[in-house]
């Protein structure tokens, strides 16, 4: 026992039992036995290794090769001890060493040497603004104060470049009649003389209604320099406004609405321009011209068929536009498809009307669109729309040409590309009970038409239909 005694008393600790001692008289403890002094001396050494453990395995988690204050702070939080305050650093600490006697060194934080010199010369930092709360009248009696809080009059005056009032909208402002709208744009773009001369000089040429052959000439050479000419990428937006001006005001005037579809065609033509971001406002007024419920202020049967002509061309020019320009803009066949379909489905609307959006829904969505949608509306639209204007001598060029129209429509189904479901269903003639059915599927009046054709791939491809909608 006495040799394990003094085995005992001659461990030599890492940790100085004095500094503990020291500690224990801060806090109140003037005398402290040898065995309680031992004790702690082991603990805070065992403590100390614990914390230095688990502050090396943060410095390896983050890949560095010196220990920091902040390593530390982690280590004492994952053994739930509170951390020491005041010692975050982004810069490792400089220790120093000092000496009170003989085996009793002390070290501490070095302060960082600072010239008093530069520091008395640096700039001072700016004060920062005290928090303070202001009420100010935004406006008094409708007048709006002149205060530092309120918009300035030069913001005032840049709004005033906006077009406001019922001449804001040029369609809105057309249907009112209030045909000389002014308004200032907020961008003013400027082009050459020579780029306005050439404008004034295609919108003299197109609009000229002399019926002489000259007049005629110069409109075509006009048609045609828009249609080829690869410098006039600058006047396209020009153009667009115009179609789209000219269009809203001059509904009651078929000549100049087909003479806008003209120009329409000429810059579609054109390969050399970019109308991509443009088509959607292109397709505006070519819509309108397709489905507006009446075009010019003539009744007799050759302005009939004048504007019949008119939707037809429109017609062209939507499935044109589809065509071009869908890659780049994926809602324009979509939108384009679905605008004719509502006014195709709308019974209430007039025979043009009707006709013009058939023709549209079959250029824009194809026949694959003829096929899906049209072919199982078209009983509905033939019950209500055709049979009372097939009943009416007065209403016989509106009924053929909406008839026609419609059957034109459903002969695309034969360009369809889809196969039929049975090959040896090609073959042969248009037996009475198909007949019977296609009479039965599309209405009596579109149903003989069709059967007529004597097209018996057409005919099954539409019972075909007929059996996917049952």
């Amino acid at each position: 026992m006495a040799g394990t005694a003094a085995t005992t008393d001659n461990i030599k600790y890492l940790w100085n039992p004095e500094s503990v001692k020291d500690c224990a008289e801060s806090v109140g403890i003037p005398t402290l036995s040898d065995e309680a002094l031992r004790n702690l001396t082991q603990d805070v050494e065992y403590r100390i290794g614990q914390v230095i453990i688990e502050a090396l395995r943060f410095m390896r988690a983050a890949g560095r090769t010196t220990l920091s204050v902040q390593d530390v702070n982690a280590a004492m939080r994952v053994l739930d001890v509170e951390p020491l305050y005041g010692y975050e650093s982004t810069r490792p600490l400089r220790f120093g060493e000092a000496s009170l006697g003989p085996g009793q060194p002390i070290f501490y934080v070095e302060d960082e040497e600072v010239d008093f010199e530069k520091l008395i010369n640096a700039p001072l930092p700016k004060i920062p603004r005290d928090a303070t709360l202001t009420a100010h009248w935004l406006g008094i009696e409708g007048v709006q104060p002149a205060i530092p809080q309120n918009p300035i009059q030069s913001d005032s005056r840049s709004n005033e470049l906006l077009p406001k009032g019922a001449g804001a909208n040029p369609a809105l402002a057309a249907l009112a009649g209030n045909d000389a709208v002014a308004h200032r744009p907020a961008v003013k773009h400027v082009i050459s003389k020579e780029m306005a001369l050439y404008f004034d000089k295609i919108q003299a040429a197109i609009l000229d209604d002399t019926p002489d052959e000259e007049v005629d000439r110069l409109r075509q050479a006009a048609l045609a320099s828009v249609r080829d000419d690869p410098g006039i990428h600058q006047l396209v937006p020009y153009f667009i406004n115009f179609v789209s001006d000219q269009v809203t005001h001059h509904l009651d005037d078929v000549f100049v609405l087909r003479r806008m579809m003209d120009l329409t065609a000429a810059l579609i033509a054109n390969t050399t321009l970019f109308l991509d971001p443009y088509a959607s406002p292109l397709s505006a007024p070519v819509l309108t011209c397709l489905l507006s419920r009446r075009l010019g202020s003539e009744d007799g049967p050759e302005a009939m068929k004048e504007q019949y002509q008119l939707r037809e061309f429109s017609a062209s020019l939507v499935g044109e536009l589809a065509r071009r320009y869908s890659a780049s803009n994926p809602l324009l066949r979509p939108k384009l498809t679905r605008t004719c379909l509502k006014h195709f489905l709308d019974q209430s609307k007039p025979a043009p009307v009707i006709y013009g959006a058939i023709c549209g829904l079959a250029a824009a969505g194809g026949p694959e669109a003829v096929r899906l949608i049209a072919l199982k509306t078209i009983k509905s639209v033939s019950d209500a729309v055709l049979q009372p204007l097939y009943n009416k001598s007065e209403s016989r060029l509106d009924f053929e040409m909406l008839a026609g129209g419609i059957v034109s429509a459903i002969l695309l189904i034969s360009k369809d590309s889809l196969p039929l479901a049975t090959s040896s269903a090609a073959n042969g003639a248009v037996s009475e009970a198909e007949r019977a059915e296609l009479i039965e599927f599309l209405g009596e009046i579109i149903g003989r038409r069709v059967a007529e054709l004597e097209n018996p791939q057409l005919v099954r491809k539409i019972l075909e239909v007929r059996l996917t909608a049952d």
